[in-house]
């Protein structure tokens, strides 16, 4: 009968309580434990280095990313001013070359003018 191996309720409850003061008791001799001290110390200092060394690479990352952009602005702006400097050379040029048209034009009218006159 495996009935008489089991420990009963109150038995499960001492053995639960033991085991907490226990762990109470080796708690609190790590506690009292001066190299426990030193370790805690050196783990806060740790991490300490460790928060300042991720705000030094977000506030450095937020630098490039704003260098990054002031940049792609400047070739925006870049772009766009040499895009209007090509259009007004195509305008003028255009502008030129109509210029020159009409004038070849009025040269051809003046000498069809001209021709008839003799007649």
């Amino acid at each position: 009968m495996g009935g008489s191996k089991d420990p009963d309720f109150v038995e499960r409850r001492n053995a639960a309580a033991n085991a907490k003061k226990a762990a109470l008791e080796k708690f609190r001799a790590n506690a009292a434990d001066p190299a426990f001290a030193e370790r805690q110390i050196a783990r806060t200092a740790s991490a300490a280095d460790r928060a300042a060394a991720k705000r030094s690479r977000e506030i450095e990352k937020a630098e490039t990313k704003a260098r990054d952009a002031e940049l792609a602005a400047k070739a925006k702006r870049d772009a766009d001013a040499q895009a209007e400097r090509a259009l007004a050379e195509k305008a003028s040029a255009e502008l030129a070359a109509q210029t020159e048209r009409k004038a070849a034009r009025d040269s051809r009218y003046a000498a069809r003018k001209a021709r008839s006159k003799r007649r």
